[in-house]
């Protein structure tokens, strides 16, 4: 069983090391991270420069370009045999609601997805790891049951998972995405050297965070399993889009 593993946070990440730990008895792990934190990169490539590949005293293979490319690279070019699935994380912070348009973690489970492999993204509740160990062992459980029962394909799943110890862990959940309120407005600073510069403001707080979002789950200590597809077309505005832009579409 060949499982790739990577996340946003880089390759020294402890939640890295914490996922891996926890399915090293599951499969055969390839672990492929980014050089540097890559948080907020969402789905990028690099098509601007060669990436380099170097492999570091943990065993792990560090790319220096985002998320998508060190999974991108790794089924393309490092791994000899097609993975069963894809995991990344244990990412440094939640990814809930609108946070999954610009995560580097959800991004590297999206590029396994796009591949077509089954993928599974994690992240923490919270910054500063307090319960890595538990979150991995949450982790563990989530990839035991899509090693033995896996779901019909295509698979992205998105888990959160609460800040707390194991035995306060209130199950699992499988919920949809909540929605945040815009972030925060930008800090306005300046350089040593005068010029000013701005820092992107922290996101916003929960805007829906009702019973059955993945806010609510992770706010009532449940773990929040979603299930993500990346079909962007609306579909109940073809119709309307159709009325409006068929004077633009006919022959003049």
């Amino acid at each position: 069983m060949q499982i790739l593993v990577s996340n946003d946070d880089g390759y020294t990440a402890p939640g890295l090391d914490a996922l891996v730990d926890a399915l090293r008895d599951l499969g055969e792990l390839t672990v492929v991270a980014p050089e540097s934190n890559h948080s907020g990169a969402s789905n990028s490539l690099t098509l601007n420069r060669p990436l380099t590949v170097r492999e570091a005293h943990n065993g792990y293979f560090c790319v220096n370009g985002t998320p998508s490319d060190c999974v991108h690279v790794a089924l393309t070019a490092l791994m000899k045999t097609r993975p069963s699935l894809v995991v990344s994380g244990i990412n440094n912070g939640a990814n809930m609601g609108d946070d999954t348009l610009y995560s580097g973690t959800v991004a590297a489970a999206t590029e396994g997805y796009l591949f077509g492999i089954p993928a599974i993204a994690f992240s923490l509740e919270e910054k500063g790891w307090a319960h890595i160990e538990a979150a991995a062992q949450m982790a563990r459980q989530v990839v035991q049951r899509q090693l033995a029962q896996p779901l019909r394909a295509p698979v992205l799943l998105n888990v959160n998972i609460p800040n707390r110890p194991l035995d306060r862990m209130q199950g699992m959940r499988v919920t949809r995405l909540g929605k945040r309120h815009p972030s925060e407005p930008v800090v306005k600073t300046t350089t040593p050297y005068g010029d000013t510069v701005y820092w992107i403001g922290k996101a916003g707080l929960a805007s829906d965070a009702t019973d059955g979002t993945d806010f609510h789950a992770v706010s009532a200590g449940a773990v929040s399993i979603t299930p993500l597809r990346l079909d962007l077309t609306h579909q109940a505005q073809m119709a309307e889009v159709s009325r409006w832009a068929e004077p633009l579409c006919a022959n003049p």
